[in-house]
């Protein structure tokens, strides 16, 4: 039976109380919400904190809503209401065809938003779709609010930008008039961590592409971002000659690992063709929402 090492437990009644018990248990404290990444490493030991500060009550950090010219999503927001929200589908359909490949509904129904980001695997969906809409993390500390951009907010495998004493509370995601987006997953089992996935945001304007996201996961791509993916399509015309380039240049730039989910060269395939999957179809959506 495996059994974690001791800790002290706290349950927040703010976020306000959150920050005090962070500063009072200083870095060895982790926050818990859904709990589905932590509790299994600790129960391997892989993580030991000394404290568990529970949020789970922070009902001020569990919404969707439309705040000026962003989608605003609450760190504490379950999986599955982003998957049930009409607001984010109709503004982003990247983040339904995300998270319904996420996990399963057990998973989805207690694990949250902000702990999918914070957790930081490396095979994290939420993260390449936040990447590939170009989403902000807004991270709160003692000493006030800072705004970091999502492809900014991972700075290697399990680590983000968040310090000891900080706790994310939101990611904004801006309105851009006249958008697609979507989300391509390959996996071994329904509900598995990928073994690639990409996705698109496609802005158009008279068949060129006037913007443009691409995120990846699974598959080593710095910050979950298809940069110089991203650089050769931008102002380039919507054809199939252009997305193919595009999605062979993602493959190239990426730096997979070989596992039990497949080799490097399969893994470079992978990430080639779904990058190409997931602008066509997001460029489909723009052109559909334009029409």
């Amino acid at each position: 039976m495996q059994v974690p090492a001791h800790f002290e437990y706290e349950r927040a009644t703010s976020v306000d109380h959150a920050l005090a018990l962070l500063a009072q248990w200083g870095p060895e404290a982790r926050i818990v919400a859904g709990g589905h990444s932590l509790i299994p490493m600790m129960k391997l030991r892989i993580a030991r904190p000394e404290a568990l500060i529970d949020i789970n009550e922070l009902a001020e950090l569990s919404y969707l809503r439309i705040d000026g010219d962003a989608l605003s999503i609450g760190a504490l927001t379950r999986h599955t209401q982003l998957l049930e929200s009409e607001l984010a589908a109709e503004h982003y359909p990247i983040f339904r065809d995300a998270e319904r490949v996420i996990a399963d509904p057990v998973v989805r129904n207690r694990g949250t938003i902000g702990g999918s980001l914070c957790q930081a695997d490396p095979s994290e969906d939420l993260s390449a779709a936040f990447s590939a809409v170009d989403a902000i993390a807004v991270i709160r500390g003692q000493g006030g609010t800072r705004q970091v951009p999502v492809r900014d907010f991972h700075v290697g495998p399990y680590e983000t930008v968040v310090e000891p004493g900080e706790l994310l509370t939101e990611i904004r995601v801006p309105i851009k008039p006249g958008g697609g987006s979507a989300y391509e997953k390959v996996e071994r089992r329904v509900g598995d961590w990928a073994v690639a996935a990409a996705g698109a945001a496609v802005w158009l304007s008279g068949g060129v592409v006037a913007d443009v996201g691409i995120g990846l996961t699974a598959v080593g791509a710095e910050h979950f971002h298809a940069a110089q993916a991203e650089e050769f399509l931008r102002g380039k015309e919507l054809s199939d000659a252009n997305l193919a380039e595009a999605g062979q240049i993602a493959g190239q730039n990426c730096h997979p690992t070989a596992d039990q989910r497949g080799p490097v060269d399969y893994k470079r395939h992978l990430a080639q063709e779904l990058t190409v999957r997931a602008l066509r179809r997001a460029a489909a959506r723009a052109a559909g929402r334009a029409s």
